[in-house]
């Protein structure tokens, strides 16, 4: 397969990028690291990283078009604060996250495999949940959105049985719109056409272990 040379100086070639690389030699900053995991064409990452300069913003994907298309809007907009990498979630967490580092982790509209029969492949579920709480920090987000409503209905569900992490929407276990949440161009075409989004926001708990999720 031929992939379109991404030459931004947004990009990150994970083939160059050691392991537990130096972040804020990367960013120029010591701000705190923030990852989106599957940031499609960027519209969201470029929202996201200008209303917060605050954050050192990750955009992954694995999809090549994607990351150039992220990339070329971190440049237009001139954002110093976000960074794309064209890798795989958890290879790319092993090799570069260091645990416990985390300030957010967004994940917005994942595949939804909507065949009963294959499910089984979504990529959220218990197990990864509790596996990105072993990367998150102390008090850091976790946002979950999806326009497919079972998709939706099984996350938070699922999500109070999760030990070491508290509700941000108690006593609602999701809402349809979240304030101050930029919504991709998908999300908003989606809407148009009079359906939902549904939202899901925790936070990791201080105490480790420690169920606490209203609802």
């Amino acid at each position: 397969m031929n992939l379109i040379p991404i030459t931004s100086p947004s990009f990150l070639d994970p083939g160059l990028l050691g392991r537990l690389p130096d972040w804020r030699s990367i960013f120029n900053t010591d701000n705190p690291l923030v990852l989106e995991i599957g940031c499609g064409v960027g519209d969201f990452a470029a929202s996201m990283a200008t209303l917060h300069p605050e954050w050192n913003y990750l955009a992954l994907d694995y999809y090549n078009k994607g990351c150039l298309k992220t990339c070329k809007r971190a440049d237009k907009a001139g954002l110093s604060n976000l960074r794309v990498v064209r890798d795989e979630a958890r290879s790319f967490m092993e090799r570069c996250i260091e645990p416990g580092s985390l300030r957010a982790v967004i994940i917005n509209c994942p595949d939804p495999w909507p065949k009963l029969r294959h499910r089984k492949r979504r990529l959220v579920n218990a197990a990864f949940i509790a596996y990105l709480r072993g990367f998150m920090q102390s008090g850091g987000e976790l946002f979950f959105s999806t326009d497919f409503v079972d998709y939706g209905l099984d996350v938070a569900g699922m999500m109070p049985g999760i030990p070491g992490f508290e509700n941000l929407l108690a006593p609602d276990l999701y809402r349809h719109n979240l304030t101050g949440y930029p919504l991709s161009k998908y999300m908003i075409k989606f809407m148009a056409e009079g359906k939902q989004i549904h939202f899901v926001h925790y936070r990791k708990h201080p105490q480790t272990g420690r169920i606490h999720a209203e609802g």
